[in-house]
């Protein structure tokens, strides 16, 4: 798109967006206190029978149940507003253009980014940290170096290995301390001027560990390392501000923050932004095209090539929203005395060891059953309706350090209450009963 139009189409649905801000809360309302039964009857699978029990969902960091509200703004989109975004120039594309750039501005604000442009719209978390390692490693020379640590999820480690074998860059790894934290003085040991990228998650999806974003970017930043950071787990439970953390790339995706598949978004420094390469190409993406050769859009542009999820973005802005509906602060504090509630719950199990991380784990905690397999005891609890999860949770590198081949999940929301956890514990001992 010339930048003309672009300019054009994006400012005014920027500009005219709050006509077509989604129904519910009004906006600038203020965060309510947080209720966990107001909270429970937003979410209507939650009124679902699982084999005739009562669903006990406890597998939030896999994937967030959906809000009312976010059901009602995909609907809505698709039964009123439903069209191509930017290029059109009649009435229903202005609406779905307008809808979708709000949703950039909205996330602009979730993470407390300087601009708008500074929000690129993804698939998820994969794609946007895909994007980070194809993009950022046009720059390198064999022998340049990339820091990740041990406790990273697949989606942050793979991508970072797929682009030392097209450089021949190598790929070190910050180690952990006794209680899961990282090891940040043997951080700071494999910082080095060929260091190029730092690739942390906020939070492990495995143990829910909480790194300590603000030091290692300033260590990063201080041998011209770049920071990446996975906020999938994060961004959920925890208050973001990019420029107070001090990221240069941070990614988090739509359904773990209670809004659809199949969205997600990475943040990235304007000035860096610009000066990274497209990732794929296609329309959207350009600024001119010819047979011999293409210009390309200024960011966010630039890296979403083709139609975007345009429902997925809408959804996720109102998912944002109803987030922020509530008083994250007391909502955080809730999650942490929940998760304190059942590391105590689960130490009266026979035979269970709880695998948390730090000394204030984010709403995520891993257990084993001794002599028992995570999947058989995932099979047994779910006949009584509880949701957990139970493998190696895209973390095997992990799970080889912590010496078992996977283990069982419980992940909280903000629709997770007590009840769930006291039935996670029975179902527990029903499973000891049963497999002993």
């Amino acid at each position: 798109m010339p930048r003309g139009i672009w300019y054009s189409c994006a400012g005014r649905a920027l500009a005219r967006a709050a006509p077509f801000m989604p129904t519910g809360i009004v906006p600038h309302s203020g965060p309510r206190p947080f209720d966990l039964e107001r909270v429970r009857a937003d979410f209507p699978i939650l009124t679902r029978l699982v084999r005739g029990k009562r669903l006990v969902y406890l597998d939030t960091a896999a994937s967030a149940q959906k809000p009312a509200r976010v059901l009602d703004a995909v609907d809505r989109f698709y039964r009123e507003h439903n069209a191509n975004v930017h290029r059109g120039v009649y009435t229903l594309s202005e609406e779905a253009t307008r809808l979708y750039e709000g949703a950039r501005v909205r996330v602009q604000r979730f993470l407390g980014a300087r601009d708008p442009r500074e929000i690129v719209f993804l698939r998820g978390t994969t794609e946007a940290l895909n994007l980070a390692a194809f993009c950022l490693s046009t720059r390198w020379k064999p022998d340049d170096e990339i820091v990740v640590s041990a406790l990273e999820h697949h989606s942050n480690l793979v991508p970072w290995q797929l682009a030392a074998e097209r450089t021949g860059a190598r790929i070190r790894v910050i180690p952990l301390n006794a209680d899961h934290s990282l090891d940040l003085d043997a951080f700071d040991r494999l910082l080095n001027e060929r260091t190029q990228v730092v690739a942390v998650s906020h939070v492990s999806n495995a143990l829910g560990c909480v790194a300590p974003l603000r030091e290692i970017s300033e260590r990063a930043h201080a041998v011209g390392a770049l920071v990446v950071v996975d906020g999938a787990q994060a961004a959920p439970h925890l208050p973001i501000r990019v420029a107070e953390l001090g990221c240069d790339m941070y990614a988090f995706s739509g359904h773990k923050c209670y809004g659809p598949t199949g969205i997600g978004v990475l943040y990235g420094r304007l000035e860096l932004m610009q000066s990274l390469p497209p990732y794929q190409g296609g329309g959207e993406m350009i600024r001119s095209v010819s047979f011999e050769r293409s210009t390309y859009a200024d960011p966010p542009h630039r890296f979403e090539a083709g139609t975007p999820d345009i429902s997925g973005a809408v959804g996720l802005g109102e998912a944002i929203d109803y987030l922020e509906s509530w008083d994250r602060d007391s909502a955080r504090a809730y999650e942490r005395a929940l998760l304190e509630y059942a590391i105590e719950r689960l130490s009266t199990v026979d035979g269970v060891r709880v695998l948390a991380g730090g000394e204030e784990p984010a709403a995520v905690l891993s257990c084993v059953l001794k002599g028992i397999h995570p999947h058989d005891a995932a099979t047994i609890l779910d006949q009584d309706g509880i949701a957990v999860r139970a493998g190696h949770h895209c973390a095997q590198p992990l799970m080889e350090l912590l010496g078992v081949p996977a283990t069982l999940r419980m992940s909280l929301g903000l629709y997770s209450g007590r009840d769930d956890v006291d039935a996670f514990v029975v179902g527990l001992r029903k499973v000891r009963e049963w497999l002993g």
